[in-house]
């Protein structure tokens, strides 16, 4: 900036100009951005009202009017679900003409194929409504200062980061780029919680507290698993191809059913925690552990613990 301040004004404005001239300079060969979305990027805003439509429709006793509850309930429904619809096919259009080329070309028209997409989701909305019910008793039953389910929904973090997650999780089980981790990247900044929208995940999944908590791509989470605050469930290491790109294969944990991991402990790679486990605070696993441990600092314990 000082240099700037001291230059004349004819220099001055030929440095912006030529500063603008590199900006502007868009590659011209197949990695400019431009050739990799053609029909431009998923609409953040949108994206924003699509997951603000969802938290009503899944709570629509607390987020749609009084009158609407006990009046019109359905049609309130009927009129969010629309605009939803209408949002989702838009964004999903956009999100599959950033998919790679086909045989060389890219498809244009991807309305038809957005649209048959975004009926399957709306067809699998009470089955996300259902799961993240489980999430909420699960919560119920593992923490004691919850009052209710209403205050869990209001006031735990875990619950919009599952409603982000298996939303998420459905669409990137159909493959459209860059939604899932708009939505999910939308969620860790709410909540400081960090989930992978490909990691898989059972039922009545709790994570008390939530800050810090880290959820890789390829983790495999079974039913009633619970984690607390700072548990890393990462990669170890990453295998390359002959070009020195990640290769993109399982590499975080598998966590089996009624596993416990309290806050800041870091579990990495492909490794396998087996059921009714409890893994200790500020443990680092790299290894396979047996069904009924214990895992603490000093080491680990298997006595057929049940939790």
């Amino acid at each position: 900036m000082v240099g700037l301040r001291n230059q004349s004004s004819d220099d001055l404005v030929k440095e912006l100009l030529s500063t603008v001239k590199k900006l502007s300079d868009i590659q011209s060969d197949d990695r400019s951005l431009m050739t990799l979305c053609p029909e431009g990027l998923p609409s953040l805003q949108n994206v924003k009202e699509i997951m603000s439509l969802l938290w009503k429709l899944m709570f629509p006793e607390l987020f749609f009017e009084r009158t609407a509850i006990i009046s019109r309930l359905e049609y309130r429904i009927g009129i969010t679900t629309e605009r939803l619809f209408e949002l989702l096919q838009e964004e999903i259009a956009i999100g599959l003409s950033c998919r790679p080329k086909r045989n060389g070309k890219q498809m244009i028209d991807n309305y038809p194929e957005a649209h048959d997409l975004t009926m399957d989701i709306i067809s699998f909305l009470p089955e996300l409504k259902r799961l993240l019910y489980t999430d909420i008793h699960a919560i119920m039953r593992k923490d004691p200062a919850a009052g209710n389910e209403v205050e869990i929904i209001l006031c735990y973090p875990s619950v919009k980061a599952m409603l982000h997650h298996r939303f998420a999780h459905l669409i990137f089980s159909m493959h459209i780029p860059y939604l899932p981790r708009i939505i999910s990247e939308l969620s860790h900044s709410q909540t400081g919680i960090d989930i992978h929208p490909g990691a898989t995940i059972g039922e009545y999944f709790a994570i008390d507290h939530g800050t810090g908590v880290v959820v890789g791509e390829t983790c495999i989470i079974g039913n009633h698993v619970t984690l607390y605050q700072g548990v890393t469930l990462g990669a170890k290491s990453f295998r390359y191809d002959g070009e020195g790109t990640p290769l993109n294969i399982p590499r975080h944990p598998i966590i089996e059913d009624n596993v416990t991991v309290y806050s800041n402990a870091t579990i990495l790679g492909r490794i396998t925690i087996g059921h009714d486990t409890v893994i200790g605070g500020n443990v680092w696993v790299t290894e396979s552990i047996p069904a009924n441990s214990r895992v603490i600092q000093g080491g680990i314990r298997n006595d057929n613990l049940s939790h």
